[in-house]
């Protein structure tokens, strides 16, 4: 397929698709647009940017345009699950995006808000209700929502929901649902966990994998930087001030840690803003905006962030504290080389993180680049003797950075195998997921 008109989308569609200037679609549209139009239960799998909400979304909207109907009171016909909030809104919105000249009803039930708006949303009905799951479950639960009429699920970043703890919720909201619907199913990996899930809860899909037409390391500069962890505080500021950097996003492993941070990066006279959990759903929305409209650079999130982020310009990717799931690295860093771009991705690594950045080499099965920094001060130990230079190596030097590698343009390719993407697939015997980190109590309800 070379153009959206190729699908036999509705007219209404392909005009919105237009005024959007989508050209031509991606290998994950291609291979699933006529299978959902076709009513078959899809299992994706995709990294972050491949444009897996267009790939669900255009073909849900054909099919509502082509059957017409009323929801019931309190109903949906479109179910899709996400894990994050930030996911959930950009969802919604795509679908407002895509449907903009059609009548189609679109609801956004996630937490951090208060609840009667939601409530209210869906008291005539709805066409598509985009939702997280604690959120969903606490309408349902109310009679708020009814899951009895949805016709099609969609379950996106199914990884994701795995690592944050939300596997149990979404059985319970299955068995709400009727028997009889399309299933579909999209994840970044496949952890056996998921895999079980997909078992449940799909009827003979058809698996489609697409591998990115550059793998990861050629589109996105990988560093490691070796220092002592009381010298990342003014290695990360050196490296923000000395990268050509666009927008930066920083990932810390906890809510904590991104407070932390944030506050040593002002202290230093570096802008930035922190965005996680513990913020409340206003505050979130104020910051990330700011961040995709580019008034602020430097953004520190927890991993909450890491697919709920959907902005074009992320020069570089750093991880100021490497997961202990290796998976997770794979989705911080498709945060950067969107869209067939060139990014950078740099890793801060202490002494205890070491078995981390193992595990991490071992998923992407390549070695990252590494230098070694050392020193309270975050300056390499000044040699003794005669010999000893006259002035202190600073703890970043970018001249020993290796060449950013060139974007590549090309299309990505698909094949309906989930092994054509070895990159993305643990290998036996490797844990991930939610057998590899005890999911944080505090995400139950997004």
């Amino acid at each position: 397929m070379t153009s959206f008109h190729d699908f036999g989308l509705a007219e209404p569609i392909t005009r919105a698709l237009a005024e959007e200037q989508y050209a031509a679609p991606t290998s994950i549209q291609t291979e699933t647009i006529p299978l959902v139009l076709g009513r078959r239960d899809v299992v994706g799998i995709a990294q972050t940017g491949t444009g897996k909400t267009a790939a669900f979304a255009l073909p849900i909207l054909h099919r509502l345009s082509a059957v017409p109907r009323s929801a019931a009171p309190k109903t949906c016909g479109v179910l899709v699950l996400s894990p994050t909030r930030e996911l959930s809104a950009q969802i919604a919105e795509s679908f407002r995006t895509y449907g903009r000249h059609l009548r189609v009803r679109v609801a956004l039930a996630i937490g951090g808000v208060p609840i009667g708006p939601q409530v209210r949303a869906m008291a005539g009905g709805v066409d598509v209700l985009v939702a997280t799951p604690g959120r969903l479950l606490d309408l349902a639960q109310t009679g708020a929502v009814r899951l009895d009429r949805a016709e099609v699920l969609v379950l996106d970043e199914a990884d994701r929901m795995l690592d944050m703890g939300f596997i149990h919720d979404i059985r319970r909201i299955v068995a709400k649902l009727p028997k009889q619907r399309q299933n579909l199913f999209f994840s970044a990996t496949m952890p056996r966990e998921i895999a079980e899930l997909a078992r449940e809860i799909l009827r003979d899909p058809v698996r489609i994998a697409v591998s990115p037409a550059a793998p990861t390391a050629e589109r996105i500069e990988q560093r490691i930087v070796h220092l002592d962890g009381a010298a990342k505080p003014a290695v990360l500021a050196e490296i923000l001030r000395g990268e050509p950097i666009e927008r930066a996003l920083i990932f810390t492993r906890t809510k904590h840690g991104a407070d932390k941070v944030t506050r040593a990066l002002l202290r230093s006279g570096i802008a930035a803003e922190a965005i996680h959990g513990n913020k409340s759903q206003n505050q979130r929305a104020r910051v990330l905006a700011g961040f995709r409209e580019g008034r602020l650079r430097i953004l520190v999130a927890t991993d909450i962030a890491a697919r709920g982020i959907d902005v074009d310009g992320i020069s570089h990717v750093i991880n100021y504290d490497l997961p202990n799931v290796p998976e997770t690295y794979v989705h911080r860093i498709g945060r950067t080389a969107r869209a067939g771009a060139a990014g950078v991705a740099i890793s801060l690594c202490s002494v205890d993180e070491v078995p981390h950045l193992r595990t991490i080499e071992k998923l992407i099965r390549m070695p990252i680049p590494a230098s070694h920094r050392g020193g309270k001060s975050g300056v390499k130990s000044r040699p003794h003797g005669k010999n000893a230079p006259g002035r202190v190596h600073r703890s970043y030097d970018r001249a020993q950075a290796p060449a950013r590698a060139p974007a590549r343009q090309d299309h990505a390719s698909a094949r309906h195998e989930l092994a054509s993407v070895p990159f993305l697939q643990p290998t036996r015997g490797e844990q991930s997921g939610a057998s590899a980190r005890s999911p944080r109590r505090q995400w139950r309800r997004a």
